[in-house]
C-alpha cells in the first residue's frame, strides 16, 4: 500500500492523533505545558484533516507545528517519552510530510539527545529515515546530521560505535547517491560553465549545483579529517580516525568513479588532495627497513602500519583502476611505491598486501598496456611495467632463499612482536633438510631444500585477496606459509594470459582486416597500424627476461601437476606470441627452457647446451638486484615415471624421466604441433630433444610412421610405470599430428628437413649394424610421416626418399629391414591413392615412377619383406585396382605364381589378393585374362594347404560366374574381337586355333571352363568344399544359365547334371560306415555327419535338390530339347531311389525336391479355375512371367523369383511352346508319371512290416511322411480331370498307412508338444489338408466327381473312429503317449514306439465330417451311400463309451457332431421318408441316443460337481433336440421309432437311485434336471389340445399312459419312503419330485378337461381315476410343501364325482 493512498493517509491520522493522546496522557502530571501543546496538536489536525483535500501537502506546510508537541517531548529527555516521540517523528517523516525548517528542528533536537547520550540507536535510526526518506535536508543542516552520526561512532558503548559507522557510510553513500540523480535530471540541459578562475580558492563551488555541492563538501572534508587537518563544513567533529576515514574516501571512489571523471571540481579534489594525502602517508612503509637496528639512524623511524598501510594500498588499487587516465603521474609513483614494497627488507604482511595489490593489476591486462605505453615506451620513464614483471620474479626467488640462520632480521625483531619476527623464522626456519624426506601430496613448491605449500588463493583471472579484505584487524596478522608465494604465482599467470590472449586477439582482429583489405583492393598493399606492434613488442621485450627466469625456477621447484601445467602453459603461450611477433631471442629461449625441463636433468645434448649458453651470458638486474636464469636442480622430489637408456652409441648406465619430464614433453608437442609456423630456427631444438624422449620412452614406429608404446621385451631396462602408460598414446598421436605441419614448410625447408632426417637415419643404422640391439627407427618413421603428408609435391623428394628407404630395406638387423619396407610400401600405396593433378591416369611416367620400387623390391631375398611386398600389392588393389590398366599382368603374375609349396601365410595373402580382383575389379581388366581369374580362381580351390581358401575360392568362381551373367554382352563382343584376332594370326601361322570346348562360342567356352572347374569340385575328398562347389554349382546354372545357346543346355543336362548325380549316387551307396573320430583333436564333428557315409549323404540331398531347381526353373527351355521326356523320367527315378534309401535326410530331401519340380503352374488361359483353387487351398501358384525379348538396347533384368525371366542376351527370341493338344498331352504324361512316382514311393514307405518286429530295420519318420502327404494337393491340381474312384482308393491307403505309423520315442518329444495338450501333428494336419483339397475339387468340379463323397466320407469317419481304437502298424507293440512317460522311455526302452495321440486328429477329422456333411447332406451320392446313418453308426462308439473314451473331449465333440448333423440331416431324411432310403437310420439313432442317455460307463470319482451338471445339460440338450425336432414330426417317422423314444423319455423322467451311492452323493448323482426335461417333453406330447392328424394323437396317447404309470410309481414309492422313515425328513431331491410329480398331475387335469374327449383314450380315464386313491394316501406327509401341491392336484378330482353325461358338457365344463 503507497504512503499516498486514501487508507495510508486515513491511518497517519489516526495514528497521529493516537500518539499525541498518548504523550498528554504521559505528560499530564509532570510536564503540563508538553500535555497542552499535544492537545493542541490533536485540534490541529483534526483541522487541517477537515479543511484540505490534499492531506499529506497540508500537513507537511504545518509540519513546523505538528512536529512541536514531540520536540517538546523530547525535551523531557524521560526515557519513555522520549521514545514514543521519536517513533511519532520517524513515522512522519516516512510519509514525507516534514518540512525544511521542521527538519532544520528535528535535528537541533537530535543534537540536544546526542549531547545528553539518551537513546543513540533511535537517534541513528531518526536520522537515517529522514536522509533516505526525501531530500529537504541540505548545507548546515545536512552536515550537522553528519556529525552526529560521526560524534555518535566515538562513544563508550560498542553496539553504538558499530551502528553508527554502518549509518555513516550509508549516509554518505545517500550524500552522492542524490548527487548521481540529481545528474541524471539535468542530463539534457546544457548549461553555459562560467568562467573558470585560478584554482586558487579551494572552495570554489559556486558552479555546483545543491547536491553536488554537499558531496563536494563531505569529500572535502573527509580528506581534511583523514590529514588530521580540521574540517571546513562538518562542524563540531570532536574525533576522527584514519582508518575509517580511509575506508570512507576508497567507498566513495569505488562505487561513484563517474562523480570525479565528469566534474572538474571533483578531479581537482582528486588531483590536489587525495594523492598527496595518500603519499605522505605511505611515508613510513617507505623509509622501514626491517633489520636496520634504530641506533643507526639519527631519527627514529614511523614503524609502518598495518590498518592504514594496508587501506592505503586498498585506496590506491581503486585510484589506478578508475582514475589512471586523470592521474598518470601520481600512478607513477604509487606503482613504484608497490613495487618496493615486494623488498624482502619490508615486513612479511607488507609483502603479502604489497603482493595481492600488485595481483589486482595483473589480471586487468589493458591497464598494463597503459602502463607500457604511458612510461615504458617514454624516454626517461621509468620503466614501470618491466619493473612490475621483474619485482614479482625476484620477489619468487627471495622467497627460495634461505637467509642464513644468524640473519639479523631474525635476531633484531623488536620484542613487541609486531615485526615480523615469527614469519622470518617459519620461512628460514626449514632447514636444508627440513622436507625432503616426506614425499608431500600437498601442492608445493620445493628448490634445494625449500618447501613452500600453494595455496589456491583465486580463481584463475580474479584478484580475490585475504589480507586486503581484514579491515578488523589492527595487528597485522601472521602470514601461513607459501601465501605470497601463491598469490605472486597467480598473478604472474595472470599476467602472462592477460597479455597473450589480448595481444592475440588483437593480431588475429589484425589479420582478420588484412583479409578483408585484400579481397576488397587485391592490388594495393596493406601497411598494418605500427603503432600497436610497437607497443606488443615493447610488452614482451620488457617481461620476458623476468617471465623466464621465474617461472624457469617455478617449473623446477614445482611438484604438483596443475601447477606445473599451469608454469608450461605460460612458457608456451609466451613462445608462441614471441615467434608471432618475430622475436627470435625471446622465443628461443622460452623453448630451450621447456626443452631442458623435458630431458632428465645433466643430460648431454649438445643442440641445448650451446643455447643455453647464450642465454646464461645475459645476466639481468633488477633494482641492482641480480637475477640469474636458474638451470635446473637434479635432486626435485618428483615422481619417477619412467627410467630408460639414454640414446647413445656405447651403452651407458639408465635415465630417470619424472612426471614432470613428461608433462614438459607433452607441452614441447603442443608447441610443435599448434606453433610450428612460428618456430623458424627453433625446429632443430625441438627435433633433437623429442628424438631422445622418444627413445627413452621407448616408443616404436607402428602404421604410417606413428610411435606407439614398444614392449616391454624389446628394451630390457626400459620400466614404465602405469601413470605414464596411459600418457603414452597420447604422446604418441601428438608426434605424428606434429610432422603433418611439415605439408606447410616451403619446398627448400621440405629437402632440409628429409635431409635431415636421413643424416640421422643413416646414424641410427650404422649404429645397428655391428649388432643386434634394437635401433632406432625414429628417423625412419618421420620419413614416412613427412613423405605421406607432402603428396601433393612428391615428385622433389620421391628419388631421395625411396632411395634412402630400399637401402634401408636390405639392412641385416630385422627390426629396421621391416621398417624400411613398412615406410616404402606405406609410401608407395599413398602415392598411388593421392588424388594428383592431373591425375595418374593422364600421367603414366609418374605412376611408373611409383610402381618402380614394387618391382625392386622383388630383388630382395628376405622372406618377410617377400610377404610385405604381397601384402602392399592387396593394399593396392583394394585402393587403386581400378586404375592399374596395363599393369594388370603383372600383379595377376604376381598373386598366381604361388602354389602348395610355398608358407600358409603367403597362400593366404596371395588369396586376399584374388578375393579383392574377383570382388571389384573383372570389370576393369582385359576380357582375355577372365579366363586366367577362372583358373587361378580353381587352383586355389584344389590346394590343401588351407581349407578355407578352398571354400572362398568356390564362393569367388559364384562371383566371376555372376559377372559373366551381368555384363554378357561386353564380354562376348569383346572375347569375339579377340577371336578374330587369333584366328587371323593362326591362319597366317598355318595352325589351327587350340582353345578348350572350341566349336562352342567363346563366351559359352568361358561358362563351360567355369562347370567344369566346378564339377571337379564338386567330388572333392573333403566334404565342406563338395557341399559348397554343389551349391555354387547349382546356383550358377540356374541364375545364369538363360545366357547358354540351347546346343549348350544338352550338354549341360546329360554331360554335367545326370553324370554328377550318377557319380554321388555311387559314391552315397558305397561310403564308408566307419565312424569318423573328430579331425585334428579340436574340432567336433557333429552326430550327424561322423561318418563317410552320413557326408556323402549331404552331397546326395545337395546334388538332387540343385538338379530338381534346375529342372523346375528352366524347365520350358528343357522341354524344347527333344528327350525332355526321358530326362523327365531320369529325374523322377533318381528322386524315387532317394526317397526309399535308408537314410532319413537323403529320403526327406527327396520328397523337398519332388515338391519343387511339381510348384510348376503351366500358364494360364483365361483365368481358369485352377489358380483359384490353387489359392482355396493355400498353395501359392507360382506363374512365369509373360516371355519378353531383351534386344540389345534393353539391360538384362535379373529376375530373382523362382522362375527366371527367359531372355537370351542377343535378342533371339525363345517361344514358350504352343497351347496346342499334343504340349498339353505330353504335360499330362510329365504329371502321370509324376503321380505314378508318388503313389510307388508312398506304397513302399508306408506299408506296414509284415514280419515279426524284433527285426524292424526302418520306420519313415514323420517328417518324411509329412513331405510326402503334403505333395499330394500340388500333384491333384495337375491330374484332377483325369483322377479316377480307383486312385482315390490308392490315394486312401497310403493316407491310412502314413497315419499309423507310430513315433519313435525318442523322437516324440519334439514331434508331440506334451500328451496333455491337443495339438495335432503336422503329419495329420497334412493328411487332412489332402482330404480337404480333393473335397473342394469335387465341390468345384463336375456332375460325376460327386459320387466321391462317400468315399472322402468313409476315410474321415475310419480317422474318427482312431479316438477310441488307435490303429495298428503291423504286428508292432506301441504304447500310447499317455501311458508313456518320455524320461523312463528314453531311459530303460530306447528303441520303444510311440503310437500317437489320435484323440486330437479324430476330433479334427470330425469336425471335417460335420462340416463335409452341412454342404453336401442332399446330394444324391451321399443320401443313396447312406453317409448319415455311417456317421451315426461311427458316433455310436464314443457316445456308448461317454466317460471311458480316452479323452473326455471326444464324448462331448461327438454330442455336439451328432446334434449338429441332426439337425441337418433330419430334415432331408423326413423329406425321403417315402423312399425308404433312411429306414435302417432310424434304429441306429434310437440305439445311439439309448447308449448315450443310459451309458453303462460310470463317471470318475474325482468329477466336480460342476462338471457333472455341465455334462447333464449335455444330456438335456440331447432331450431338447428330440422335442423340438424329432416328435412334432412323429408322422413321418416309423412308429416303433417313436415308440423307443417315449420308453426312453419315461426311463429318464424317473429318478433311478443306484443303492452304490450315499446319501450326500445322491444329491448330485440324481440327474434331477434331465428327469425333469424328460417329463416335461412327455407333459408337453399330453397338452397337444388341437389335434392335426391322427398320429400326433397317437404320440399324445403314448405319452399320457407314460406318465400316469410314472405318477403312479413315484406317489406309492413316497407314501412307502414316508411311512419307513418315520419321523427323519426324506432326502431333498424325493421331495421336489413328489412336488413336482403332483404339479404335473394338477396340469395334466386341466389340460384333460381342455381336450376334446374323443382324443382321449378311455384307457387315460382309468388311469387317471385310478390315481385318486394313491393322491389320498399321501395325505398323512409331513411336508407343508407336498401338502399344499397335494391340495392343488386333489381339487380338480371333483369332476369326476359324476361321470360325464355328453360330450358338449364335458366339453364346456
Amino acid at each position: 500500500m503507497s504512503t499516498s493512498s486514501p487508507e495510508a493517509v486515513k491511518k497517519l491520522l489516526e495514528n497521529m492523533q493516537t500518539d499525541l493522546r498518548s504523550l498528554s496522557m504521559e505528560c499530564k502530571k509532570k510536564f503540563p505545558p508538553v500535555k497542552e501543546a499535544a492537545e493542541s496538536g490533536i485540534v490541529k489536525i483534526k483541522t487541517i484533516a477537515a479543511r484540505n483535500t490534499d492531506i499529506l501537502a497540508a500537513l507537511k506546510e504545518n509540519s513546523s507545528e505538528v512536529v512541536q508537541p514531540f520536540l517538546m517531548g523530547c525535551g523531557t529527555k524521560e526515557p519513555k517519552i522520549t521514545q514514543l516521540c521519536l517513533t511519532a517523528i520517524q513515522r512522519l517523516m516516512s510519509h514525507e510530510v516534514v518540512s525544511e525548517a521542521a527538519a532544520g528542528n528535528i535535528i537541533n533536537m537530535l543534537w540536544q539527545l546526542m549531547e545528553n547520550g539518551l537513546e543513540e540507536l533511535k537517534l541513528l535510526q531518526t536520522v537515517l529515515v529522514l536522509l533516505t526518506t526525501n531530500t529537504v535536508v541540505h548545507d548546515e543542516v545536512l552536515s550537522k546530521a553528519i556529525v552526529l552520526c560521526f560524534r555518535l561512532h566515538f562513544t563508550k558503548d560498542n553496539i553504538t560505535n558499530n551502528t553508527a559507522a554502518a549509518t555513516v557510510r550509508q549516509v554518505v553513500t545517500v550524500v552522492f547517491e542524490r548527487m548521481v540523480a540529481e545528474d541524471e535530471r539535468f542530463k539534457g540541459i546544457v548549461e553555459q560553465p562560467p568562467p573558470v578562475q585560478g584554482n586558487t580558492n579551494r572552495r570554489s563551488v559556486s558552479t555546483l549545483r545543491p547536491s553536488a555541492k554537499d558531496a563536494y563538501m563531505l569529500f572535502q572534508d573527509l580528506c581534511q579529517l583523514v590529514n588530521a587537518d580540521a574540517p571546513y563544513w562538518l562542524v563540531g567533529m570532536t574525533e576522527m580516525t584514519r582508518t575509517f576515514g580511509l575506508e570512507l574516501l576508497e567507498s566513495v571512489l569505488n562505487d561513484f568513479p563517474g562523480v570525479f571523471l565528469q566534474h572538474q571540481e571533483f578531479s581537482f579534489l582528486l588531483k590536489e588532495r587525495v594523492c598527496p594525502l595518500v603519499i605522505k602517508l605511505f611515508s613510513p612503509n617507505i623509509k622501514f627497513r626491517q633489520g636496520s637496528s634504530s641506533a643507526a639512524s639519527p631519527a627514529p623511524v614511523e614503524k609502518p602500519y598495518f590498518p592504514i598501510c594496508m587501506r592505503l594500498l586498498r585506496v590506491v588499487s581503486v585510484l589506478i583502476k578508475h582514475f589512471y587516465s586523470l592521474l598518470v603521474t601520481e600512478c607513477e609513483i604509487f606503482l613504484s611505491l608497490l613495487v618496493k614494497f615486494l623488498d624482502g627488507e619490508k615486513p612479511q604482511w607488507l609483502r603479502a598486501v604489497a603482493v595481492e595489490s600488485v595481483h589486482r593489476l595483473c589480471v586487468q591486462p589493458h591497464l598494463l598496456r597503459s602502463f607500457c605505453q604511458s612510461y615504458d615506451m617514454k624516454q626517461h620513464s621509468t620503466k614501470v611495467f618491466r619493473d612490475i614483471v621483474n619485482a614479482l620474479g625476484s620477489f619468487i626467488q627471495s622467497l627460495f632463499i634461505v637467509p642464513s640462520v644468524g640473519n639479523p632480521a631474525v635476531v633484531s625483531a623488536p620484542a613487541g612482536g609486531s615485526g615480523s619476527g615469527p614469519q622470518g623464522t617459519a620461512q628460514g626456519g626449514t632447514g636444508p633438510g627440513g622436507v625432503s624426506g616426506t614425499l608431500t601430496t600437498q601442492a608445493a613448491f620445493e628448490y634445494r631444500g625449500t618447501w613452500i605449500p600453494l595455496m589456491t588463493v583465486s580463481v584463475q583471472g580474479s584478484a580475490k585477496a585475504t589480507y586486503l579484505e581484514m579491515l578488523d584487524k589492527v595487528e597485522p596478522p601472521s602470514i601461513p606459509e607459501g601465501y605470497a608465494m601463491s598469490v605472486a604465482f597467480s598473478a604472474l599467470l595472470d599476467l602472462v594470459r592477460g597479455i597473450t590472449s589480448m595481444i592475440e586477439r588483437e593480431l588475429s582482429m589484425e589479420e582478420e582486416a588484412a583479409a578483408e583489405f585484400r579481397e576488397a583492393h587485391p592490388d594495393q598493399e596493406w601497411k598494418p597500424q605500427a603503432g600497436a606492434h610497437l607497443v606488443w613488442e615493447e610488452m614482451v621485450s620488457a617481461c620476458w627476461c623476468g617471465l623466464l627466469a621465474a617461472l624457469s625456477l617455478l617449473l623446477d621447484a614445482s611438484t604438483d601437476e596443475t601447477a606445473t601445467e599451469n608454469i608450461l602453459k605460460a612458457e608456451l603461450t609466451m613462445a608462441s606470441l614471441c615467434g608471432r611477433l618475430g622475436l627470435v631471442t625471446p622465443r628461443d629461449a622460452f623453448i630451450t627452457a621447456i626443452c631442458k625441463a623435458s630431458l632428465p636433468p645433466h643430460y648431454a645434448l649438445t643442440v641445448l647446451s650451446s643455447n643455453a649458453a647464450n642465454l646464461s651470458s645475459k645476466a639481468y638486474s633488477i633494482q641492482g638486484q641480480s637475477v640469474q636464469i636458474i638451470s635446473p636442480s637434479s635432486e626435485s622430489h618428483q615422481q619417477v615415471v619412467a627410467v630408460g637408456q639414454p640414446l647413445t652409441a656405447q651403452p651407458q648406465g639408465t635415465v630417470v624421466l619424472t612426471a614432470k619430464n613428461i608433462q614438459c614433453m607433452r607441452t614441447l608437442l603442443n608447441l610443435a604441433h599448434c606453433h610450428g609456423a612460428v618456430l623458424g630456427t627453433s625446429w632443430q631444438l625441438v627435433l633433437a630433444t623429442l628424438q631422445h624422449l622418444v627413445w627413452i620412452l621407448g616408443l616404436k614406429p607402428g602404421v604410417g610412421g606413428a610411435l606407439k608404446p614398444g614392449r616391454a621385451v624389446e628394451g630390457p631396462s626400459t620400466v614404465l610405470t602405469t601413470a605414464v602408460m596411459t600418457d603414452l598414446p597420447v604422446i604418441s598421436n601428438i608426434l605424428s599430428r606434429l610432422f603433418e605441419s611439415s605439408q606447410y614448410l616451403d619446398d627448400v625447408s621440405l629437402h632440409h628437413l628429409i635431409n635431415a632426417l636421413c643424416s640421422l637415419s643413416l646414424e641410427a643404422m650404422e649404429m645397428a649394424y655391428g649388432n643386434n640391439k634394437e635401433p632406432s627407427l625414429f628417423a625412419v618413421a618421420k620419413l614416412l610421416e613427412t613423405g605421406l603428408v607432402n603428396m601433393d609435391r612428391i615428385e622433389i623428394l620421391w628419388r631421395p626418399l625411396t632411395g634412402h628407404l630400399l637401402e634401408v630395406c636390405q639392412h641385416p638387423n630385422s627390426r629396421m629391414r621391416e621398417w624400411g619396407a613398412e615406410a616404402l610400401t606405406a609410401l608407395i600405396k599413398a602415392g598411388l591413392a593421392y588424388k594428383h593433378d592431373p591425375p595418374l591416369a593422364q600421367n603414366q611416367r609418374l605412376q611408373l615412377l611409383l610402381l618402380n620400387p614394387l618391382k625392386e623390391l622383388s630383388n630382395v631375398l628376405h622372406a618377410d619383406i617377400r610377404q610385405k611386398q604381397l601384402e602392399c600389392v592387396l593394399q593396392i588393389l583394394q585402393s587403386q585396382g581400378d586404375s592399374l590398366g596395363p599393369g594388370w599382368p603383372l600383379v595377376l603374375g604376381v598373386i598366381g605364381a604361388i602354389r602348395n609349396d610355398q608358407g600358409e601365410s603367403l597362400i593366404r595373402t596371395a588369396f586376399q589378393c584374388l578375393q579383392l580382383v574377383v570382388t571389384d575389379f573383372l570389370p576393369t581388366m582385359p576380357c582375355t585374362c577372365l579366363q586366367i581369374v577362372v583358373d587361378v580362381a580353381g587352383s586355389f580351390g584344389l590346394q590343401n594347404q588351407e581349407l578355407n581358401i578352398s571354400l572362398t575360392s568356390i564362393g569367388l568362381l559364384w562371383n566371376i560366374s555372376d559377372y559373366f551373367f551381368q555384363r554378357g554382352e561386353a564380354i562376348t563382343q569383346e572375347l569375339e574381337r579377340e577371336e578374330e584376332a587369333l584366328q587371323k594370326q593362326a591362319q597366317e601361322k598355318g595352325e589351327t586355333l587350340n582353345r578348350p570346348f572350341h566349336p562352342a562360342p567363346p563366351f559359352d567356352c568361358l561358362w563351360l571352363c567355369l562347370y567344369a572347374k566346378l564339377g571337379e569340385l564338386c567330388v572333392d575328398p573333403r566334404p565342406a568344399v563338395r557341399k559348397s562347389a554343389g551349391q555354387t554349382l547349382f546356383s550358377t546354372i540356374a541364375a545364369h544359365g538363360t545366357l547358354l545357346q540351347q546346343p549348350t543346355w544338352h550338354i549341360v543336362v546329360w554331360k554335367v547334371l545326370f553324370q554328377l548325380l550318377d557319380c554321388v549316387r555311387t559314391s552315397s551307396t558305397t561310403a564308408d560306415k566307419e565312424k569318423i573320430e573328430s579331425g585334428g583333436g579340436n574340432i567336433l564333428i557333429h552326430h550327424s555327419r561322423d561318418t563317410a557315409e552320413k557326408q556323402w549323404a549331404e552331397t546326395w540331398v545337395l546334388t538332387l535338390a540343385g538338379v530338381a531347381r534346375i529342372f523346375n526353373t528352366r524347365r520350358y527351355l528343357l522341354q524344347q530339347l527333344g528327350d525332355f521326356f526321358e530326362a523327365w523320367e531320369v529325374l523322377l527315378n533318381h528322386i524315387q531311389s532317394a526317397a526309399l534309401s535308408k537314410n532319413n535326410e537323403v529320403s526327406l530331401a527327396a520328397l523337398k525336391s519332388f515338391q519343387e519340380i511339381l510348384q510348376i503352374v503351366t500358364p494360364v488361359k483365361d483365368s481358369d479355375k485352377g489358380g483359384d483353387a490353387l489359392a482355396a487351398m493355400g498353395v501359392p501358384p507360382v506363374l512365369i512371367d509373360p516371355l519378353s525379348a531383351s534386344g540389345p538396347g534393353r539391360p538384362l533384368v535379373r529376375s530373382d523369383s523362382l522362375v527366371e525371366r527367359l531372355t537370351r542376351y542377343n535378342g533371339a527370341e525363345l517361344q514358350a511352346p504352343p497351347p496346342g493338344e499334343e504340349s498339353a498331352l505330353e504335360d499330362s504324361a510329365l504329371w502321370w508319371s509324376a503321380w505314378n512316382t508318388w503313389y510307388r514311393t508312398g506304397t513302399d514307405s508306408t506299408r506296414p512290416p509284415s514280419g515279426p518286429t524284433e527285426k524292424l530295420s526302418f520306420i519313415p519318420s514323420q517328417p518324411f511322411l509329412t513331405a510326402l502327404i503334403q505333395i499330394f494337393p500340388a500333384l491333384y491340381q495337375h491330374i484332377k480331370s483325369n483322377f479316377s474312384m480307383e486312385d482315390l482308393k490308392k490315394l486312401g491307403v497310403i493316407l491310412h498307412g502314413a497315419v499309423s505309423v507310430p513315433i519313435s520315442s525318442d523322437a516324440s518329444p519334439f514331434i508331440l508338444p506334451s500328451y496333455t495338450e491337443a495339438v495335432l501333428t503336422s503329419l495329420q494336419e497334412a493328411v487332412l489338408t489332402a482330404l480337404d483339397v480333393l473335397q473342394k475339387a469335387i465341390c468345384v468340379g463336375p456332375e460325376n466327381l460327386q459320387v466321391m463323397y462317400p468315399a472322402i466320407f468313409e476315410q474321415l469317419l475310419l480317422f474318427v473312429e482312431f479316438s477310441c481304437k488307435p490303429p495298428q502298424y503291423g504286428r508292432m507293440e506301441t504304447k500310447h503317449v499317455a501311458n508313456a512317460k518320455y524320461n523312463q522311455i528314453q531311459l530303460f526302452a530306447p528303441a520303444e514306439w510311440v503310437a500317437l495321440n489320435y484323440v486330437p486328429f479324430a476330433e479334427r477329422s470330425l469336425e471335417v465330417v460335420v462340416d463335409l456333411y452341412h454342404k453336401t447332406a442332399c446330394h444324391k451320392a451321399v443320401i443313396n451311400e447312406k453317409v448319415l446313418q455311417n456317421i451315426i453308426k461311427t458316433l455310436r462308439m464314443p457316445l456308448g463309451l461317454k466317460y471311458a473314451c480316452p479323452s473326455e473331449s471326444t464324448w462331448k465333440l461327438a454330442v455336439s457332431s451328432l446334434l449338429k448333423v441332426l439337425s441337418i440331416g433330419l430334415p432331408v431324411a423326413r423329406q425321403h421318408a417315402s423312399s425308404g432310403k433312411f429306414d435302417t437310420m432310424w434304429p441306429e439313432l434310437a440305439n445311439a441316443f439309448e447308449d448315450f442317455l443310459f451309458t453303462k460307463s460310470t463317471p470318475p470319482d474325482n468329477l466336480s460337481i460342476q462338471e457333472f451338471q455341465k455334462n447333464e445339460a449335455i444330456d438335456v440338450e440331447v432331450v431338447q433336440l428330440i422335442s423340438t425336432e424329432i416328435l412334432p414330426f412323429a408322422n413321418f417317422i416309423p412308429k416303433d421309432f417313436v415308440g423307443q423314444i417315449m420308453a426312453m423319455l419315461n426311463k429318464g423322467s424317473i429318478h433311478s437311485q443306484s443303492p452304490s451311492f450315499t446319501e450326500a452323493e445322491i444329491d448330485v448323482r440324481m440327474r434331477e434336471e434331465f428327469s425333469k426335461v424328460c417329463f416335461e417333453t412327455l407333459l408337453q406330447f399330453s397338452f397337444s389340445n388341437k389335434v392335426s392328424t391322427p398320429q400326433e394323437g397317437y404320440i399324445s396317447r403314448m405319452a399320457l399312459s407314460v406318465l400316469l404309470k410314472r405318477s403312479q410309481d413315484v406317489l406309492r414309492r413316497y407314501v412307502e419312503d414316508e411311512r419307513l422313515s418315520g419321523r427323519c425328513p426324506l432326502p431333498r431331491q424325493q421331495v421336489t419330485e413328489i412336488i413336482f410329480v403332483l404339479k404335473a398331475i394338477s396340469t395334466l387335469m386341466d389340460s384333460l378337461k381342455k381336450t376334446q374327449p374323443e382324443n382321449v383314450d378311455g384307457n387315460t380315464w382309468a388311469q387317471v381315476i385310478a390315481l385318486y386313491p394313491t393322491l389320498v394316501e399321501c395325505i398323512t406327509c409331513s411336508s407343508s410343501e407336498v401338502s399344499s401341491a397335494l391340495k392343488e392336484a386333489l381339487g380338480p378330482f371333483k369332476d369326476f364325482m359324476q361321470p360325464p353325461v355328453s360330450k358338449v358338457q364335458n366339453g364346456e365344463s
